[in-house]
């Protein structure tokens, strides 16, 4: 530091020359991180998102229902609509023409008020530029006044003006595009992931027919729920045995806002719920889902104690109450939407709150005075519920002490690590003592804990909460995570890292479910903020002369057999960790400068919902039938 606390610098001019002024196009394609969140898979899924989004804006102001995507073999993407077209006339207070400033400038649009676009969803006029800017080619086909005009563009920039290439009775808009490899690693699109999207599109717009063909794959899929999110509900309920029989659709505008809500109970323990806003799937909720939690627990509690279903002196059911075995979908569209986060995860608008709680106290309250059957299980349901929740609250009380989470109240079997900042530290989850025993062994006891479990855990998503607690195998994961009687708080978290680690065969596979289930329908919070990873150990040992390789599947395993020959070559297959030594398995899978550590990530979580209900819940049949579907396509299985 110099004497008057400045950092010393090398010498240099800072002149008005120094600074660059990057059109819109090279803004982007300089910094594509700011527009779609990165440049991996989901950045790039990400082209194609916003380019249906345009698609489904006309959809929202009624003016589309038919959308056609499609993957071609080069990795391009054409997605057509039946919509109006984008207009190709020059806007009359700019010299240029309607199409290509919607293509070329990050804000232009008819998103940002007026009655073209009342509700858009994606980037808000800044979609379809970004996109272009991207593509290392683009071109846009608008059906439009009896006439076909086309206009094609290089990354960004237009090639001439726009052509008309042909007569025709259709309106609508056709884009095709090939994502840039300048930009983008891999273009290569992933079939279900886009697959999911457009069906959650779908659905979220009743009438909507949305299609999607890969023809490098050969797939096809064809998306229509005549009943929107109803339907969708009833879909994820069609496993589960249902309280009522049909979802309870409540639908209503308030001041442009347009507010849908499909709500079932099952006999299950879990909530599912699923907000959404301008087609946007707001995973940290936001005040339209305040607004529907809000609602829900005053009405139910008012019918119940009208109805004399609680008595004048027992304590209200609370929301947790509610929700137990709700499976609901909140929609809202608004003309101006406040995301709160890059990523839109969360809606912000304070209005919104009071409409949704409005129009949901309206029809909920008017559902159940219509159908008191109905009402009366709803109501017997989130009762049992109550009990659960007061035996969940002693459980809770007996096994954690709110004052204290000091070492001494850590579980025995534990061993943890001689470093406090959370930040700094993993806690392993390893199957059984032999395992826990090398772990504990092979770690770096500065920052490396180790909780060995004692065989499979209880699967929770056929178990009451108060249940789960008196599970001793997750009673001693949540007090070492330190959770106590009233839940998870991540401020407290003992480790930022929390780190499956289990054996490579049939049962280590049961064993990592069995906790994902747990921590997906618990403590998802961990999920959500990136604190969740799975161990990568290796399946097999090649050795040949005096080199070793560790690899981590049957094909890496014929590739490197390939590579290094026939001859001499000493092959071990790992089925359990005990059966490697701790220098092994620190060197394979725990030491930070070699290991792989998966992330656990909820990409789509009605599809996650529905994959933990069918794989671990009380149906057989749909179970069995995936286990059919799907037997072929299984690797590392031990006979």
């Amino acid at each position: 530091m110099s004497k008057n606390g400045m950092n010393n610098r090398p010498n240099g001019e800072y002149n008005a020359e120094h600074i660059q002024i990057l059109d819109e196009i090279e803004a982007v394609r300089l910094r594509p991180g700011m527009y779609i969140g990165g440049t991996g898979r989901e950045g790039l899924q990400h082209l194609l998102y916003e380019i249906v989004y345009n698609s489904i804006d006309e959809a929202m102001a009624g003016f589309c229902d038919r959308i056609e995507v499609t993957i071609h073999q080069d990795n391009s993407v054409t997605t057509a609509d039946n919509g109006r077209g984008i207009p190709t006339e020059t806007i009359p207070t700019a010299d240029i023409t309607a199409l290509e400033a919607v293509m070329t400038r990050l804000h232009a649009g008819a998103k940002f008020g007026g009655p073209t676009y009342e509700i858009s969803s994606g980037l808000h006029g800044v979609g379809a530029a970004v996109v272009n800017a991207l593509s290392s080619w683009l071109r846009v086909d608008v059906r439009r006044q009896g006439k076909i005009y086309r206009h094609e563009y290089e990354r960004g920039i237009p090639k001439g003006e726009i052509r008309t290439v042909g007569d025709t009775e259709d309106t609508g808009t056709t884009v095709t595009f090939l994502a840039d490899e300048e930009i983008f690693p891999d273009i290569d699109y992933d079939f279900s992931t886009t697959c999911q999207r457009l069906k959650e599109l779908t659905f979220l717009n009743k009438g909507v027919r949305i299609s999607l063909k890969d023809e490098k794959s050969s797939q096809e899929k064809t998306f229509y729920f005549e009943g929107g999110i109803a339907s969708s509900v009833r879909r994820l309920n069609r496993n589960r045995q249902v309280i009522h029989l049909d979802p309870i659709y409540v639908s209503a505008t308030i001041n442009s806002t347009s507010i849908e809500l499909a709500l079932q109970y099952n006999d299950g323990f879990t909530e599912s719920t699923f907000s959404f806003a301008n087609c946007v799937n707001t995973r940290d909720g936001g005040t339209h889902l305040t607004g529907f939690r809000s609602a829900l627990t005053h009405v139910v509690n008012d019918y119940a104690r009208k109805n004399k279903l609680v008595k004048d002196n027992d304590p209200n059911l609370t929301g947790d109450d509610m929700r137990q075995g709700s499976v609901a979908i909140i929609s809202v569209k608004l003309p101006k939407p406040q995301f709160e986060g890059q990523t839109k995860a969360k809606l912000g608008n304070p209005e919104v709150r009071s409409q949704v709680e409005s129009a949901i106290t309206d029809g909920l309250s008017l559902y159940l005075e219509q159908h008191p059957d109905d009402a009366r299980a709803i109501v017997e349901k989130c009762l049992v519920a109550a009990k659960a929740r007061e035996a969940a609250r002693k459980a809770r009380e007996l096994v954690f002490k709110r004052s204290s989470f000091e070492t001494s109240t850590l579980p025995g079997k534990l061993a943890d690590c001689s470093e406090k900042n959370p930040e700094l530290c993993e806690l392993y989850l390893v199957e059984g003592d032999s395992a826990g025993g090398s772990a504990k062994q092979g770690r770096d006891r500065r920052f490396q804990a180790i909780l060995p479990l004692k065989g499979k855990i209880l699967n929770v998503e056929k178990a009451r909460r108060d249940k789960v607690l008196e599970h001793e195998e997750l009673r001693a994961l949540a007090t070492a995570l330190r959770a106590n009687a009233d839940g998870l708080d991540l401020s407290r978290l003992r480790y930022h890292r929390i780190i499956i680690m289990t054996d490579a065969d049939i049962d280590g596979a049961h064993i990592r479910t069995l906790l994902l289930t747990f921590f997906f329908r618990h403590m998802m919070e961990l999920i959500d903020h990136g604190h969740l990873f799975i161990a990568q150990p290796p399946l097999y040992r090649i050795r040949s002369g005096k080199q070793q390789f560790w690899v981590y599947s049957d094909e890496e395993k014929e590739a490197k057999v390939r590579e290094l020959g026939q001859n001499k070559l000493e092959i071990q297959r790992y089925k359990g960790l005990g059966e490697m030594s701790p220098e092994q398995l620190w060197e394979t899978t725990m030491n930070p400068a070699s290991r792989t550590l998966l992330r656990v990530e909820i990409g789509d979580g009605i599809a996650a919902d529905q994959a933990f209900h069918m794989l671990m819940g009380t149906e057989v049949p749909p179970r069995k039938n995936f286990i059919q579907a799907h037997a072929t396509s299984v690797r590392n299985l031990d006979i």
